[in-house]
């Protein structure tokens, strides 16, 4: 069992959309988990930042720190990187980023976005944790797994980019309504069914990759590396 577990994510809500219900078992467990994000996450929402996109900010921002403790989270910890736009941004400096927090947390375990999300800033996040965490003498990480986002990794098309096809599981059954009710602290990132990132098309996500082993609710993720 994992001792610290960081999650790194492009954006609020990610976390809970991709491994909710694993941090909240987690937690359970004794588990110490820390949540970064690395984009702003509203910045690209208006032509221009300005105050109305400060504020928004703040309420996101804000939210998240409601949502975690809902989780049980440790520490929540935000970066500026421009939102849906770190493309423009140098891969060496994402990755930089990502070393300051494994440096300061210590961890054994990372959760991060898959390799063929559509979003570009899921993307480029994957590509700075999976430098980050090469497996050089004394590195911390020794497991590194990849969850999926609900309205962007299954609207990848294919050809383009990795399929998701998960080969690590957790049962979630004892956590899901803590997933959920993290999720309603971010009422205003949900859509109404049946977009995938309603609460319904959420709920049935868990529900069917519980099916596939057996559980009542699982979250998936594709193992990228697992050191024993």
């Amino acid at each position: 069992m994992p001792k610290t577990v960081l999650v790194v994510a492009a954006h609020p809500d990610d976390e809970v959309l991709g491994c909710g219900g694993a941090i909240a078992m987690l937690v359970d467990q004794g588990v110490i988990v820390h949540v970064a994000f690395l984009a702003d996450g509203v910045f690209s929402r208006t032509p221009e930042p300005g105050a109305q996109s400060e504020e928004e900010l703040q309420l996101r921002r804000a939210t998240a720190q409601k949502a975690n403790k809902i989780l049980g989270v440790k520490s929540v910890s935000f970066g500026d990187f421009p939102d849906n736009r770190m493309d423009t941004v140098a891969l060496l400096d994402i990755v930089k980023s990502v070393e300051v927090l494994i440096a300061k947390h210590q961890p054994d375990t990372i959760f991060t976005h898959h390799a063929g999300d559509l979003n570009i800033d899921h993307r480029r996040t994957h590509e700075a944790v999976v430098t980050a965490c090469r497996p050089r003498p004394g590195h911390p990480v020794k497991t590194l797994l990849c969850f999926e986002i609900p309205s962007s990794t299954e609207w990848q098309v294919p050809g383009s980019a990795p399929f998701f096809a998960p080969n690590w599981f957790v049962d979630i059954s004892g956590t899901l309504d803590r997933k959920m009710a993290a999720l309603n602290a971010y009422a205003t990132e949900l859509c109404p069914w049946p977009h995938p990132r309603s609460l319904q098309g959420i709920e049935h996500l868990a529900r069917w990759r519980g099916a596939v082993i057996g559980v009542e609710a699982a979250e998936a993720f594709i193992l990228g590396r697992h050191l024993s």
